[in-house]
């Protein structure tokens, strides 16, 4: 069996306003879980539809398991879908939603009752087969989708934003139940969020999409770590963005100088010479400020305001050229440095990466 499940070629799909996807190859692995991350209209669901045979590309094709299913239609493909609207029979009790893939493909009732009890014993639901859609919670009926969408075994799952109706303590707790679902079963996920947060704790690989193209696609650490494009640095996570010229490289270190003072930069992580520019990406949780000037870096910055987040302290403050960074620290707010006061940012250069210059672990 080959190792790649899915292969996207050169997808093309415009709706008459200009491409919504314009080029798009992709090759999954199996078992693995991936996300399609981006804002409302960069394509990922257009992307999803195409897999699913909801939609055909202008160009390109779709390759499952070596087998071409640019053509073929939803139901002739090994490809099951899970939406955000749950989309169950509200007619239907739990367990005949769950069967009603199974009842559709020929399975015989014995062997049918058999795996609808797998499937709800796989996802905590084994007591609500009686239920209706309707007395279930939101967490309960999207449980219920889910074991639906598993119980044919389909090689390739698409999840459309499953969790987007659910409320923040549900949507974590779902989160590490899809995870261990996925790893346990080894069914290969495809997933579509636009919550960054998500995207990075429960993916193997992220593609981040912006107008209709993966803007990068890696795993979270090289995403989250090594950003290729300022667009991916400021969509995913929070992060400080310096622009500055390399005044010289000495080594593994190089000194870069912008208009709100000097910094050094971890040469070992990108090719640098004296007189680039370069913008460095600094994330918020990693950003420091104190009292006085720290060896390498000489960025004052006025405090703005202190704001608690719930066992770390952030600091807004305003540079000298009028940009705004946003510094981390576990103080107590009493300790704080208060509005108005003068401070200097610094950070561990080997956790700030130079936009578009550096591969994650170099």
């Amino acid at each position: 069996m080959e190792e790649i499940l899915l292969s996207l070629r050169h997808i093309v799909k415009n709706f008459g306003e200009g491409d919504v996807l314009a080029d798009v190859s992709l090759d999954v692995h199996r078992g693995e879980f991936v996300t399609l991350l981006g804002a409302s209209g960069c394509g990922k669901t257009t992307t999803l539809r195409i897999i699913a045979g909801l939609e055909t590309p202008d160009e390109g094709r779709v390759l499952l398991d070596g087998k071409d299913m640019t053509d073929l239609p939803p139901e002739s493909r090994p490809v099951n879908t899970v939406f955000q609207s749950y989309a169950l029979f509200p007619h239907m009790n739990v367990e005949k939603n769950v069967a009603y893939g199974l009842k559709v493909r020929g399975m015989d009732k014995k062997a049918a009752d058999k795996r609808v009890g797998e499937m709800l014993e796989l996802v905590q639901m084994a007591q609500y087969r009686r239920r209706m859609p309707g007395q279930l919670s939101g967490g309960q009926r999207q449980r219920i989708a889910i074991a639906r969408a598993l119980a044919p075994q389909p090689q390739l799952l698409l999840l459309d934003e499953p969790l987007g109706a659910l409320d923040l303590q549900l949507r974590r707790q779902m989160q590490v139940e899809l995870k261990r679902l996925q790893k346990k079963l080894g069914i290969t996920f495809i997933y579509i969020t636009h919550d960054q947060e998500e995207a990075v704790s429960m993916s193997d690989r992220i593609a981040v999409m912006r107008g209709g193209r993966f803007e990068q696609l890696g795993t979270p650490e090289e995403i989250y770590d090594a950003p290729m494009t300022r667009y991916v640095a400021e969509f995913i996570g929070r992060s400080t963005i310096l622009t500055a010229k390399v005044r010289r490289v000495d080594g593994a270190v190089a000194v870069a100088e912008s208009e709100s003072g000097t910094f050094v930069v971890d040469a070992a992580r990108a090719t640098l010479e004296a007189g680039q520019k370069l913008e460095l990406c600094v994330r918020t949780e990693r950003m420091r400020a104190s009292d006085e000037p720290v060896q390498g870096f000489d960025l004052p910055a006025t405090v703005r305001e202190v704001r608690y987040a719930g066992g770390s302290v952030l600091t807004y403050v305003t540079l000298k050229d009028g940009g705004e960074a946003v510094a981390t620290s576990e103080a107590r707010m009493a300790d704080a440095p208060a509005a108005g006061e003068r401070v200097y940012l610094h950070w561990n250069p080997e956790q700030a990466s130079v936009i578009g210059g550096a591969s994650y672990g170099a």
